[in-house]
């Protein structure tokens, strides 16, 4: 059977009005789940053949297979759809298989064999930010560190009598000593601490991006109509037809190079509202290094960042 690799532009006329930044950050926004729609299957004439998987998985779920990859096993679900190719899913949960109910589990094999290299990678990047995921929560105390602007800062009581009038939400930073100065009593609570940091940061986003937007949009030759910030747990910004550009606060985590490669990308949609390789080009022309700075949030999403 000939095997066709399908290609994963969107078609203009169905395109979305809103386009997203997600963790992933691949050619097509991915979902929480890294779908890749791999083989465009034909209807086979002839019988199913046997299938070369080795004995299923110990817990049998609802389409649990099993194949043996060179020394790998890997572990999979199979579900059959209407769908007219053969389609990947990793999540946390592992490798979901979606295929036409005509393809045979031998062609099955064989994508599988085709984007093995691929789909053990992907498995091998969701088990990483699961462990970050499990690291220790973040205690909000004197002496707890923060990351900021790509660097690690150190949170500081300052219990000085009416100092907290002197400056916005009663905090102040302290570059030369990347210290965060906080003028709460020695008694406040994790929460009170909580809340003021937090509403540092959103105000120091909403500061940085406003500077930086305008930057990229006169590199581009594009006008945004406004922008917003987010909490989003699963993407990193969005931009829809119109100019309307939302931005994750906690973007201001990470290095100003990252920062400004979101910023370029959503800017980027004003001129090919798509993912595609004109969309990709149009990045790189205000944004050479944009797959270095792709791959640091790629493998650092917002879910494995300091809880607020």
């Amino acid at each position: 059977m000939k095997k066709l690799l399908r290609q994963n532009t969107p078609d203009p006329r169905q395109l979305p009005l809103q386009l997203d930044l997600f963790v992933g950050g691949s050619a097509s926004p991915p979902l929480p789940a890294t779908d890749v729609k791999a083989v465009a299957a034909s209807p086979s004439p002839s019988a199913p053949t046997p299938s070369v998987l080795a004995k299923p998985p110990a817990v049998r779920q609802p389409g649990a297979r099993r194949i043996q990859l060179g020394e790998q096993v890997l572990d999979y679900i199979l579900l059959r759809s209407r769908r007219r190719s053969i389609g990947f899913v990793i999540d946390d949960e592992g490798l979901r298989i979606t295929a036409p109910r005509w393809v045979t589990l031998a062609d099955i094999d064989s994508a599988i064999r085709e984007k093995q290299r691929w789909i053990f990678a992907k498995l091998n990047e969701r088990r990483q930010r699961s462990a970050r995921r499990m690291q220790p929560q973040m205690q909000w105390r004197d002496g707890a560190t923060l990351p900021f602007l790509g660097k690690e800062i150190s949170l500081r009581l300052a219990a000085a009598a009416g100092a907290e009038q002197l400056t916005e939400h009663g905090i102040a930073y302290d570059e030369s000593e990347r210290q965060l100065l906080i003028w709460l009593p020695p008694e406040a609570g994790e929460q009170q601490i909580r809340d003021r940091v937090l509403g540092w940061l959103q105000s120091e986003a909403r500061r940085l991006f406003a500077e930086r937007l305008p930057v990229y949009a006169e590199k581009l030759g594009v006008r945004f109509h406004s922008f917003r910030l987010t909490s989003a747990k699963t993407q990193w910004g969005s931009c829809t037809a119109d100019g309307k550009i939302r931005l994750n606060w906690r973007l201001m985590h990470f290095a100003l190079e990252q920062i400004d490669y979101v910023i370029a990308h959503e800017l980027a949609h004003l001129r090919e509202m798509n993912h595609s390789p004109r969309f990709w080009a149009t990045v790189q022309s205000v944004f050479p290094d944009f797959d270095v700075a792709r791959k640091a949030l790629r493998d650092h999403g917002p879910e494995t960042l300091p809880a607020f």
